[in-house]
């Protein structure tokens, strides 16, 4: 029984016990048990767990696993024919499993194996231990988006870190700087889980259109100092660009990088804050910037949902995966998360 917790097994053993015959013992329960060919399931308490895979089989093999609201947890991992190739990571459970004002989800941890040919031989889960967690505050380009093709950074993101780091993306569709102090599923949910040392970063803009700049810096220096507070480390965010062109190929001052229509600058005040209270900074917007115009305006397509929706703000899944590993490297760089702990291959 050492290789899963007792208590999340007690259910399981126990039904299996009053199945089995008089004189017969209980078969024990392998993790591998609750998985399929496609899919695993663990009924586990809201908590912070520990993921160790075995991938490969007979034939050559590649493999992929997400989880819960359409989180890549890890990237497509390549084994010879009948060899074996251990991978871990960690992964936060929670209710809601997606969007913090979403449906709650199904209970417990839910992986999906994918992969061009996906091969599990096994598995195991345990509760995790002394794990460092990055929260995620943010808007619709950031969370765990329910449905495809939407995909936000923040669902990208854990397939870029090791087992030791979780991502808790408490990130909402639609929500302002001003929207998201004001829920208490939101800043008031995610507050008090802050713990010394932990990451938070914040991403707010795309949906600040009518805040006028004081407040927009003021409510960026309240959760900045509501981190703080909690003994967390806050990190800055600037927004993603819009993908909106002029004529020239270089992207629209206003809509592309975030000027709203009362000529608040948003990155521009997000940097500055950052500079005048001693921040970490994450400047995606002019990364995102450089990568979209770069593309152009054809090849910049696929990085967001323009041709599915045309939707030049909401990313695809292959735009999402940039910009996470943007803000992976951002903070390697930065010396915000160890290089042990970080998928860089």
């Amino acid at each position: 029984m050492r290789r899963f917790d007792i208590a999340v097994l007690a259910a399981v053993t126990l039904s299996t016990a009053l199945t089995a015959g008089p004189a017969q013992a209980a078969a024990p329960v392998r993790d591998i048990d609750h998985c399929t060919a496609t899919a695993c399931h663990f009924d586990l308490p809201p908590g912070t767990y520990d993921v160790r895979v075995l991938l490969g089989g007979p034939a050559a093999s590649s493999t992929a696993i997400g989880g819960e609201t359409r989180r890549a947890l890890l990237p497509e991992t390549a084994a010879p024919a009948g060899a074996r190739v251990a991978r871990s990571f960690t992964v936060d459970v929670r209710t809601p499993e997606g969007e913090p004002t979403g449906p709650d989800g199904t209970p417990g941890l839910d992986l999906a194996i994918g992969g061009s040919a996906p091969a599990l031989a096994d598995i195991r889960v345990t509760p995790a231990r002394h794990t460092r967690q990055i929260f995620l505050i943010g808007d619709s380009t950031v969370c765990d988006q329910p449905g495809d093709p939407y995909t936000g950074w923040g669902q990208q993101l854990p397939q870029y870190l090791r087992q030791g780091v979780s991502v808790a993306n408490y990130a909402d569709s639609g929500e302002s700087t001003v929207s998201y102090l004001a829920d208490p599923r939101l800043w008031d949910t995610v507050r008090p889980r802050i713990r010394r040392g932990d990451l938070v970063l914040i991403q707010l803009a795309h949906n600040d259109k009518t805040t006028d700049g004081a407040t927009y810096r003021a409510n960026l220096e309240t959760l900045v100092s509501g981190v703080r507070e909690r003994g967390g480390r806050p990190v800055l965010v600037t927004p993603v660009v819009r993908r909106w062109f002029n004529a020239d190929g270089t992207l629209n001052n206003g809509t592309a990088l975030l000027v709203n229509g009362l000529g608040v600058d948003h990155p521009a005040v997000v940097r500055a804050v950052a500079a005048d209270r001693d921040v970490p900074l994450v400047d995606l917007t002019a990364r995102t910037k450089a990568l979209v115009e770069s593309l152009g305006v054809e090849g910049s397509k696929a990085l967001y949902l323009y041709n599915e929706k045309r939707d030049n703000t909401h990313t695809s899944e292959r735009g999402a995966t940039a910009y996470a590993g943007i803000v992976r490297d951002e903070l390697l760089a930065q010396g915000l998360v160890p290089r042990g702990l970080v998928r860089v291959g």
